[in-house]
C-alpha cells in the first residue's frame, strides 16, 4: 500500500451504556460491567421485550446549546458529544486556517423509527401539524451534518447506512478517502438511538431480540454462549480522529494507532441469515488491504451479537479467514455482552475498543460465557479481561441483509 499515505488515529470519543466518556466506558468494559437493564425511555411494560444497554444520565447541554439540542434527534447529540471527545483528546482546534480541513463521516439509521407518531399526527389533526422539524431531527443525515454544524468544520460530510455493518463501513470510507486525497482529517464512526417502542417491538417481532432475560438484564447478553437466544438492542456514540500520518506529524500530535485497512463483502444469500463465506471475505479483504498476513493477528472484535445463527456463522467465517490452525490461537471477544448491539453504531464504539486495547495491551471479556457451544470452540476471552500483547486488531460489523464490513488497526511505528 505504499502508493497511499499511512492514516492514523490521533483522537477517540465515546458514548455507551456503561460510561460517557472513553476512559470510564473503557476501565467498566475491563471490569467486566453490563450496562444492560429495564428500558426506561418508555413504557415498556406491554412488551415481550423489556430490556436495552440505554446510555444513562446523558444530557445533550453538555455539549450544544438547548436550541441545538431540541432540534436534533438523540442519534445526533451523542455523535456530537463523541466527537467533541475525540477533537479534543486529538488537540485539534478548529479555526479559520483548519476548519476547511476536517471532515466528518458518521453512520445512523437515523430516527427511522420514530416517523410513525406523524402519521397518527396527519389523521387526528391534519397535514399542517407535522412537526416542521422533522427531517432535521430524524434524518440519518443529521448525524454528519450536526457534527459540522457544532464544530464549525467544513470539510466532507457523509452518512453511511448499510444496516449493522454501518459504523465499520463508515470508518472503511473514510480510510479510503484520506488515502485518496479526499480529505487530511475526518472525524469517522457511528452514532444511534434506537431503543424505541417501534424499533423494540418490530425486531422483537422479528425473532433477533431475546425475550429469556427480562428478569436478569445483566445476564441476557451472551455471545457465543450455548444458551443465547437474541441479541440486546443498545445506543451509543463512537468517533475516531483519521489523518494522515504526515498531518499529525506535522502538528505534533500523539498518534494511538494506524488505520491499516478495511475489507468489504456481501452474503447474496438470505434476508435475514448470516453466510460465512461472505463474511470470510470481508475479513480477507481487509488482510489484503492492510497487507497484513492472517498469523499476524493478535486480537479479534467480534461482531459477536449473542444470536444462534449470527455467532455460529462468524465462528465458521473466523475459521476461513485465518485459518482453523490460526483461528484457534488468536482471542476473540465480544463487548456486545455488555453495552449490547447499537446496529449501525456498533463499529464505531468498538472501533475505539480496538485502539484502547493496543494503547494498553489488555483485551476486554465476553461476559455471560457460561456453557461452551461445539459450533462455537473458539477463545471467546471468557468473563474476566486478559493481558495480550496487541499488535494487530481485526474487527468485524455484519449487516442484517448481508452487508459485512472489516478493519484493521495495528500499533503505530514511525
Amino acid at each position: 500500500m505504499s502508493e497511499f499515505p499511512r492514516v492514523v488515529v490521533t483522537g477517540l470519543g465515546v458514548i455507551s451504556p456503561v460510561g460517557l466518556d472513553v476512559e470510564t466506558t473503557w476501565q467498566s468494559l475491563l471490569a467486566g460491567r453490563s450496562g444492560i437493564g429495564p428500558i426506561t425511555l418508555f413504557d415498556a411494560s406491554r412488551y415481550p421485550v423489556r430490556i436495552a444497554g440505554e446510555v444513562k444520565g446523558f444530557d445533550p447541554q453538555q455539549h450544544m446549546d438547548f436550541k441545538m439540542a431540541r432540534r436534533s434527534g438523540r442519534f445526533a447529540q451523542m455523535a456530537v458529544a463523541a466527537s467533541k471527545q475525540a477533537l479534543c483528546q486529538a488537540g485539534l482546534e478548529v479555526n479559520d486556517e483548519t476548519r476547511d480541513q476536517i471532515g466528518v463521516v458518521i453512520a445512523s439509521s437515523g430516527g427511522q423509527f420514530e416517523l410513525g407518531k406523524q402519521e397518527e399526527i396527519i389523521e387526528k389533526r391534519g397535514p399542517k401539524r407535522v412537526d416542521p422539524l422533522l427531517i432535521p431531527k430524524r434524518g440519518a443525515y443529521m448525524a454528519a451534518a450536526r457534527v459540522g454544524r457544532v464544530l464549525g468544520v467544513r470539510g466532507p460530510s457523509s452518512t453511511m447506512n448499510s444496516a449493522c455493518a454501518s459504523g465499520t463501513d463508515a470508518l472503511g470510507h473514510a480510510l479510503n478517502m484520506i488515502r485518496t486525497g479526499s480529505a487530511e482529517v475526518l472525524l469517522a464512526g457511528a452514532a444511534e438511538a434506537i431503543v424505541s417502542p417501534v424499533g423494540v417491538a418490530a425486531m422483537a417481532v422479528l425473532g433477533a431480540l431475546t425475550k429469556d432475560w427480562n428478569d436478569e438484564p445483566e445476564r441476557s447478553s451472551r455471545p457465543f454462549d450455548a444458551n443465547r437466544s437474541g441479541f440486546v438492542l443498545g445506543e451509543g456514540a463512537g468517533v475516531l480522529v483519521l489523518e494522515t500520518e504526515e498531518h499529525a506529524q506535522e502538528r505534533g500530535a500523539t498518534i494511538l494507532a494506524e488505520f491499516a485497512g478495511a475489507g468489504w463483502s456481501f452474503d447474496a444469500t438470505d434476508d435475514t441469515a448470516p453466510d460465512a463465506e461472505g463474511q470470510s471475505l470481508a475479513m480477507m479483504r481487509a488482510l489484503q488491504s492492510a497487507g497484513v498476513r492472517p498469523e499476524e493477528v493478535s486480537y479479534i472484535n467480534a461482531h459477536g451479537t449473542s444470536t444462534a445463527l449470527n455467532d455460529k456463522a462468524e465462528t465458521a467465517a473466523i475459521k476461513l479467514a485465518l485459518g482453523e490452525a490460526t483461528a484457534r490461537k488468536v482471542p476473540i471477544s465480544s463487548v456486545k455482552s455488555m453495552v449490547g448491539h447499537s446496529g449501525a453504531g456498533a463499529g464505531g464504539v468498538e472501533a475505539v475498543v480496538c485502539v484502547l486495547a493496543i494503547r494498553d495491551n489488555i483485551l476486554p471479556p465476553t461476559i455471560n460465557y457460561e456453557t461452551p457451544d461445539p459450533d462455537c470452540d473458539l477463545d471467546y476471552v471468557p468473563n474476566e479481561a486478559r493481558p495480550h500483547q496487541v499488535d494487530v486488531v481485526l474487527s468485524n460489523s455484519f449487516g442484517l441483509g448481508g452487508q459485512n464490513a472489516s478493519l484493521v488497526l495495528r500499533r503505530y511505528r514511525g
